[in-house]
């Protein structure tokens, strides 16, 4: 039988998840209205205007941030088609890909961008999903890019997550203690965000909203620069259909 404390510590975890939860709603549903109030000033798009490709870049990032994945996939294409020499390194793509459910696609953008940036783990990491989700754990092992220079951190310990090298929990404990660490809170969110990312496509669902949950609250990528941001918008989502069963 479990002795009171522990109920109580129980009841305790409940209601702080809840809460949690209902942090992230508000947020959501703030942005909601934000993003669409936004997407509807951007909606009309001139293909011959000399900004175009900034256009369906912005209105990209707007449907991609309101879970429009494959519309947001259409966008970042046709950016590719007026502009040809943006296709290696648009990342977006393959993301946009991955979540609008078109992994083997994915993996060959993925392959692209490593032609353009052979160091970039956080790209191998996106390679491995989709490889994942199209094919298998094995197989995604098996096709693992394997890198020789150094990363900017936590990468190079996120990254051996996927071959089996360290688990979630070496990965944590592998961040400075330190609350005043100047990159805590980043090694925190890219931590909690590709720990769970590889919990979702493992179907570990509770363990990957645990995950993701922490990635969501963490108030660092929303004030770090595009990058980050756009990842925090990765996390949400991906939360978000986990909640939703998806």
């Amino acid at each position: 039988m479990p002795s009171g404390p522990a109920c109580g510590d129980e009841k305790s975890t409940v209601a702080s998840v809840a809460e949690q939860e209902q942090r992230i709603a508000k947020i959501n549903e703030e942005l909601s209205i934000s993003l669409n109030a936004e997407l509807k000033a951007r909606m009309r798009i001139d293909p011959k205007a000399a900004d175009a490709v900034n256009q369906y870049s912005s209105r990209g990032d707007l449907l991609m941030f309101l879970g429009e994945f494959e519309r947001a996939e259409t966008d970042y294409v046709e950016m590719v088609r007026l502009k040809p020499e943006l296709d290696a390194s648009h990342w977006r793509l393959g993301i946009a890909m991955f979540f609008a459910g078109h992994p083997q696609q994915a993996a060959q953008q993925f392959d692209k961008y490593n032609s353009f940036d052979n160091v970039d783990r956080e790209n191998g990491i996106w390679r491995y999903l989709s490889h994942y989700r199209a094919f298998g754990r094995e197989e995604a092992r098996r096709q693992l890019l394997r890198y020789e220079k150094d990363d900017r951190p936590p990468f190079k310990e996120v990254y051996q997550l996927f071959d089996g090298g360290l688990t979630a929990d070496d990965v944590l404990k592998a961040i400075p203690d330190d609350p005043a660490a100047t990159d805590r809170d980043a090694r925190l969110f890219y931590s909690h965000l590709y720990i769970g990312m590889n919990q979702v496509v493992e179907g570990k669902t509770e363990a990957a909203q645990a995950s993701l949950r922490s990635a969501t609250l963490n108030p660092w990528p929303r004030k770090a620069g595009f990058g980050p941001n756009y990842m925090w918008h990765v996390a949400r989502l991906q939360y978000l259909g986990l909640q939703n069963g998806q």
